[in-house]
């Protein structure tokens, strides 16, 4: 397989929103609005030359959207190897061209947000793990940050949360951005729900790495509270929130 790094010269020509195939999908419009706006900040997306699921996509530490300490690292926002293409070495294959990167960039090495067992929209612990990446730091309620490093002197990375931002108030709060294509579908219809239940919910988009850096939560792509609590990191589909309604008892 061939290995092909996005550019601004060729983002609207390739295939880079996981499953979606349609440029005209708010979705592709979504992820593909939000890379453009990264790639001058040092974000890289490379991808196998086919189309489905097979990337990865990291940048600067610094750049990170993400409430982490990182100065000198590379981060990763996702890589993903999914269908027909798992089984052949490709996650390896992505994850070494990230080392080769970000090594030839000075970095002092690369981290990732994953959890204590494997998750959706979460890193697969026991992949890096068996990458050679180690534990740096954890957070509430099942986050951990992984790290691998290029030189034994380098900090190590830490988590920087800020859990006082949550505002307290009663009913739902949502920080999302579009760096997952999939928000721009299902937060609208999450927000729709809400309305027509008549739910307090609030829904807030992070637009830069400044907002991202004061988000409660690890993972800033999509996490939802409930009266000041965390709810749940997972993308939540209309009858997947319904089902969560009814185990809090709005139903």
């Amino acid at each position: 397989m061939n290995i092909i790094t996005i550019t601004k010269e060729n983002l609207d020509q390739e295939h880079i929103c996981c499953a979606i195939s349609n440029n005209k999908d708010i979705q592709v419009i979504s992820k593909k609005s939000w890379l453009a706006a990264r790639l001058d900040e040092g974000l890289v997306f490379k991808k196998g030359d086919v189309r489905g699921k097979c990337f990865i996509e990291y940048i600067p530490a610094e750049k990170a959207w993400v409430p982490i300490d990182a100065a000198g690292y590379m981060y990763i926002d996702c890589l993903w190897v999914s269908g027909q293409f798992k089984g052949h070495g490709y996650s390896s294959l992505l994850l070494d061209e990230c080392i080769s990167d970000s090594k030839a960039k000075g970095k002092q090495g690369i981290v990732v947000l994953s959890s204590s067992r494997k998750m959706s929209f979460l890193s697969d612990p026991s992949f890096f793990r068996h990458k050679g990446f180690i534990l740096s730091d954890m957070a509430k309620p099942y986050f951990e940050l992984l790290y691998l490093s290029f030189d034994k002197n380098a900090e190590k990375p830490r988590f920087s949360l800020q859990e006082s931002v949550v505002s307290g108030s009663r009913g739902f709060e949502l920080y999302y951005t579009h760096q997952c294509p999939f928000t721009a579908k299902y937060v609208p219809v999450l927000e729709k729900l809400a309305r027509e239940k008549n739910l307090p919910f609030k829904s807030i988009l992070i637009d830069s790495t400044e907002q991202a850096r004061t988000v409660p939560i690890p993972f800033t792509t999509y996490s939802l509270f409930w009266n000041g609590k965390f709810v749940t990191h997972e993308i939540l589909s209309e009858n997947k929130f319904i089902k969560l309604l009814k185990t809090l008892g709005y139903e």
